[in-house]
């Protein structure tokens, strides 16, 4: 029947972290353990306080109705006010806001306002995996500079100049990055913002999402920089810092005109984001961000603790992810290796062999560009990390 489908959806790759999340839902509802380290979700349940304004703003029935398109007025100035004074984005305004129904649909939206069929849109490599297939949707095409290893999987700035062409529209990064955890310094942003300020009408796409889990200290916003407001397109939202990612909010702040389109186009697509989301959105960012530092020491603590699992597995490589809660080993040690049953010619067969072999999901480094790793989330308990690492080495032992 796929001559009845668009072509768009037929062309379009399915999200290989929410497959993989399927997979092991599937295999642990016939009764299998599954550990599963493949979904990019915290564990940990919405802070009180948050789950308290969504019942508040309930029990009010204020917030039944419509929402405005672009996000309630109070909410989007408290953005604002976050971004002023924590990101040093200092000509955020409310105007500049646009609150969606999760960072991916205001990336979808940022897309969908920008690119004409054939622009060209630059991705640090490993990207997380919808960039390159919202990108294709809106009739952009993806070009990649890939990060290595040993460089921390960040590609740089003289990549960027050496990628641009006379299509170039934008580009995207994130930091702290999905799948790596890598961070990207205020002194590499600042070479970046200096490629960007270099070229007319190019515009870069600054996914933060993950800002809140950082263990350097030293969050940067390469939209506080000089000549950067107006090139610069902020994504982020409340999945990660706050544990919200089943309430859906995330938001832009962005040049005046693409703040504009963005209102426009959600405006016949989606409407306003969920009232009673948003109401939890604002107690979030204006309350108490105690359990939001909690959190990130545990996943502090958790990637000492996987770090060092890791560097028992004879074979794996990896790096130190500096946030998010990913890891990102290389796993090339054991293509071409094989039991009787299975053999491994790529992170593709790597990752269905743990799946079946050691009962343990992870997602191909493939899904993100980068074709040698798989990405392990330890946004799980230390009991599980503890028995999924085991399981691994013990999977990874029959290999010959």
């Amino acid at each position: 029947m796929t001559n009845i489908l668009s072509d768009r959806i037929n062309q379009m790759e399915e999200s290989a972290t929410l497959a993989m999340a399927k997979k092991a839902r599937e295999l642990k509802g016939q009764g299998i353990d599954i550990i599963s380290l493949s979904l990019g979700e915290p564990d940990f349940k919405t802070p009180k306080h948050i789950q308290e304004a969504a019942k508040s703003a309930i029990d009010e029935g204020k917030y039944f109705s419509y929402p405005p398109v672009a996000g309630y007025q109070d909410l989007r100035e408290a953005i604002a006010k976050k971004l002023r004074e924590v990101n040093h984005i200092e000509d955020a305004k409310a105007e500049n806001i646009v609150v969606s129904t999760g960072a991916k649909h205001s990336i979808a939206n940022v897309f969908m306002c920008m690119l004409n069929e054939g622009d060209e849109v630059v991705i640090f490599s490993p990207y997380w995996v919808s960039y390159a297939e919202i990108i294709k949707l809106a009739g952009g095409i993806p070009v990649l500079i890939e990060g290595n290893l040993e460089n921390n999987f960040k590609a740089t700035a003289k990549q960027l100049e050496e990628a641009l062409t006379d299509k170039t529209k934008a580009i995207i990064y994130s930091s702290p990055c999905n799948p790596t955890g890598s961070v990207f310094s205020k002194e590499e942003l600042e070479a970046i913002a200096e490629v960007i300020r270099k070229r007319e009408n190019l515009y870069v796409i600054a996914d933060e999402i993950y800002e809140l889990i950082n263990f350097t200290g030293k969050h940067a916003s390469i939209a506080s920089f000089p000549g950067m407001f107006e090139r610069t397109i902020t994504v982020n939202g409340f999945s990660k810092g706050y544990a919200m990612t089943g309430w859906r909010v995330g938001y832009i702040c962005a040049p005046l005109f693409i703040a504009k389109a963005c209102e426009k186009m959600q405006g016949q697509f989606t409407s306003g984001g969920t009232g009673i989301a948003q109401r939890a959105a604002l107690a979030a960012i204006s309350g108490d961000h105690g359990p939001s530092e909690e959190m990130e020491k545990a996943y502090l603590k958790r990637r000492e603790l996987l770090l060092g699992l890791l560097r028992d597995i004879p074979g794996i490589k990896t790096h130190v992810p500096e946030g998010a809660f990913y890891f990102f080993p290389d796993v090339t040690a054991f293509f071409g290796k094989s039991t009787s049953e299975y053999k491994i010619a790529n992170a593709d067969d790597f990752c269905l062999y743990i799946l079946e072999k050691a009962n343990v999901s992870l997602v191909t480094g493939a899904a993100f560009g980068a074709p040698d790793c798989v990405r392990l989330s330890y946004a799980a308990s230390e009991i599980e990390l503890i028995e999924a690492m085991k399981r691994i080495k013990e999977a990874l032992s029959l290999l010959v």
